[in-house]
């Protein structure tokens, strides 16, 4: 699964550069996460940095973007290549 922020957020900022994918970016309102750059840390970290670091708590998985650990690695692997 991607992630998501909810509208619980409080644009403090420390999400957008924890991400090691850049998939957080400044929404209208609220900070949001690109759901086709987010591999939820996998290959980077063990944990989401970005669920780490959020004080609020306010990034939970996204129920309409399930993704098994091999798709997310997949992704992972596709992002990386790029660079």
């Amino acid at each position: 699964m991607a992630l998501m922020i909810t509208d619980e957020c409080i644009n403090c900022d420390v999400c957008e550069p924890a991400c090691p994918n850049e998939a957080i970016y400044q929404g209208e309102e609220i900070y949001e996460i690109d759901p086709d750059k987010c591999t939820e840390c996998v290959g980077h970290y063990d944990k989401p940095q970005c669920q780490q670091v959020c004080p609020i708590d306010c990034i939970p998985l996204d129920p309409d973007r399930v993704e098994t650990k091999e798709q997310l690695r997949n992704k992972y692997y596709q992002l990386t290549a790029t660079k």
